[in-house]
């Protein structure tokens, strides 16, 4: 059996220090060793994105990255999302939108939502759905995913509106107005 490896790093704000052998997963010690079972162990592969968690303000699959590796380094998972007292916005709009099903991936979702909006204040939808593509559901097909999103980043897509458009013959017909570019 390898040694143990002391590492100490940050947790959702917390400095923590904990013993793993070289071989461990972040997931794998979070979820064993920490007791922070927020991070969803789907495919262990790094293609279902249901174990994300934000490393040093990056986007990652806590299944891929070795627990050594986190050494002086900042993590923030599901668990540290939320203030003290009741829910992300996030976490809010996406029981609004009923965005969340059976659950499993939902904190992956969600974790790999604040990193776009951390990133990004005001994606629009193409940008919400290239960013989440990382996050398999397999509930919800996920535009109430993306809507919850959007609503928490006030890009909510509106309908589009129609305006009078003259034609040839001299009727109006209605025709849809074309979409103007999201402000940042």
């Amino acid at each position: 059996m390898p040694a143990k490896v002391r590492v100490r790093t940050t947790i959702n704000g917390e400095e923590i220090e904990f013993l793993c052998e070289p071989r461990q997963s972040l997931l794998e010690v979070l979820r064993e060793d920490l007791g922070l079972t927020g991070a969803k162990e789907g495919c262990n592969n790094g293609t279902c994105g249901a174990c994300s968690v934000i490393l040093d303000g990056v986007l990652v699959n806590a299944c891929l990255v070795l627990a050594v590796e986190v050494e002086g380094k900042s993590i923030t998972t599901i668990e540290g999302i939320a203030p003290p007292a009741g829910l992300h916005p996030l976490q809010q709009k996406f029981l609004e939108h009923a965005a969340v099903q059976c659950g499993v991936c939902t904190p992956g979702l969600i974790v790999a939502a604040k990193a776009l909006l951390d990133r990004h204040p005001h994606p629009d939808e193409r940008q919400v759905r290239t960013w989440l593509a990382g996050n398999l559901c397999r509930c919800t097909g996920y535009d109430k995913i993306v809507r919850a999103v959007l609503d928490v980043s006030g890009e909510q897509a509106a309908p589009a509106r129609r305006t009078p458009k003259s034609d040839p013959t001299g009727s109006s017909a209605l025709a849809p107005s074309a979409p103007t570019a999201p402000t940042r």
